[in-house]
């Protein structure tokens, strides 16, 4: 199965840190990273889409995607 994930956090390591966890767990970048600002926050946000592939394993809704 291919799994896709958007992980986004606020403009600091936290955001670094989230991408940096799922690319040591196999996820792959997948496009570039956006960066836009939170009008409810009043502060700016990144985000990035990472991608994995995963054999043997068929993906249903319940696939819970921060287990791969």
């Amino acid at each position: 199965m291919k799994l896709y994930r958007f992980l986004s956090a606020p403009d600091d390591s936290s955001f670094c840190h989230k991408v940096t966890a799922a690319l040591n767990k196999g996820w792959h970048l997948f496009g570039s990273p956006t960066y836009a600002y939170d009008k409810k926050t009043k502060s700016m946000r990144c985000g990035q889409a990472v991608v994995k592939d995963v054999e043997g394993h068929d993906y249903t809704p319940d696939t819970k995607l921060s287990d791969w």
